[in-house]
Formats: structure tokens, C-alpha cells, sequence
């Protein structure tokens, strides 16, 4: 199955945000591409908010481009046979952490957000740290940090903090 096949299942079997989850399939169906960076209309693209062991504290690294703290992820590659396994991957790269475990369910929330190369849809996943793991920072980020959940919203957009709350349900 190809990347772009699993990406129609996993938004099919998405039930929440009903009329985003269709623009996500419209713009697939649309564009064979639609996966791909190379896609000027917008593509999908993966993320993964990184929760501590403890379930007390996330982790959101500074953008080097866009200047926000955001959650790990970025755009789908071509060795991504998922995009489960494309959000694991950008979280493991941009948190430098190794053994990252996805929260079981699928995706936790949807967000169509412009970026300077394209929109962007993204598909939101959350991913627990094992213990004792250390975060390290990555040529993408200008910094890396924790937060305790109440802490987010007074650092990040409205986005990072409804990707919290989703996340902070399915816990």
C-alpha cells in the first residue's frame, strides 16, 4: 500500500472534525500529489506532540523558520510507508529522542494552517517519550523545551494548545 493509499484509509476512518477531514480527502482526490512538498496547492504533512513520561509536561521546539513553538513534524517522504510512521519520524527527529510510542487511535486533530511553501494538512498525532529518554535539538529548531500543559497557551498559537486538549482527552 502507498503512502498516499494509507493516508485516504487513516482520514476515512478519522470521525472527528467531519468537514476538515473532507478538504483533507477532496484535495487528495484531487491531487495525486498531495502528499508531496513538491504539491504548490497544499500537501499532507504529519506531527507529533511529544508528551513526558509523566504525562505532565510537553515538548515543543522553537521553528527555526517560523519563529513558534510547535509540535514536531514537517512534510511526508518518499520512505514513509505511513503517515503513523511519518509522524513518529519527524518526532523522533526534531526531538532527538529514540523510542517515541504513538498514543494508540489514529490521529488526535486535524489542522489546515498556510506556511511559506504551501498550506499545509496537517495530520496530528501524539507520541508518549519512554523514560528516561533527553531530548536533543535539531538543525530545524532554534530551541527545544518542556511545558507543563498549563504553560502552553501562554507560548504557542491556538493550534499547538486544541492539538493539547485533544491529546490531553485521549489520555
Amino acid at each position: 500500500m502507498s503512502l498516499y493509499d494509507d493516508a485516504v484509509l487513516v482520514l476515512k476512518g478519522y470521525e472527528d472534525q467531519t468537514e476538515l477531514r473532507q478538504t483533507y480527502l477532496d484535495h487528495l482526490a484531487v491531487h495525486q500529489d498531495g502528499m508531496w512538498k513538491a504539491c504548490g496547492d497544499g500537501h499532507i504533512t504529519a506531527s507529533a506532540l511529544v508528551i513526558d513520561p509523566s504525562r505532565a509536561r510537553v515538548l515543543l521546539t522553537l521553528h527555526k523558520k517560523l519563529r513558534m513553538w510547535l509540535q514536531m513534524g514537517g512534510h511526508c517522504e518518499p520512505g514513509d510507508a505511513t503517515l503513523a510512521a511519518a509522524a513518529l519520524r519527524e518526532g523522533t527527529e526534531e526531538s532527538g529522542i529514540e523510542g517515541l510510542s504513538l498514543l494508540p487511535g489514529g490521529p488526535v486533530r486535524l489542522d489546515r494552517h498556510r506556511t511559506p511553501c504551501a498550506w499545509h494538512l496537517d495530520v496530528q498525532y501524539a507520541a508518549l517519550a519512554p523514560a528516561g529518554s533527553v531530548e536533543a535539538i535539531s538543525d530545524e529548531s532554534l530551541d527545544l523545551r518542556w511545558f507543563a500543559y498549563d504553560e502552553v497557551a501562554e507560548v504557542a498559537d491556538d493550534s499547538v494548545v486544541r492539538l493539547l486538549e485533544a491529546t490531553r482527552a485521549r489520555l
